[in-house]
């Protein structure tokens, strides 16, 4: 199974998701949703980063995944 890795920067307001390795980034692709795709050489998305992301709660932030088979 492939692990997803989440990073949340509170003071940067930011949600950064890595379904790949972080080292394989080449480029970045800012969409106009304040979403920025991480994309690796061959042009396949291996994370995005969700800008000016705020958690309404000071509790645990709770993140649920879902497998979908092709």
């Amino acid at each position: 199974m492939a692990k997803v890795k989440v990073y949340y920067d509170q003071t940067g307001n930011t949600l950064t998701v890595w379904f790949d390795n972080p080292q394989a980034e080449y480029i970045c692709e800012e969409t106009g949703d304040e979403v920025v795709l991480m994309k690796d050489q061959s042009g396949r998305v291996i994370g995005f980063e969700k800008l000016n992301f705020t958690v309404a709660s000071s509790g645990p932030m709770q993140i649920a995944f879902e497998a979908v088979s092709a």
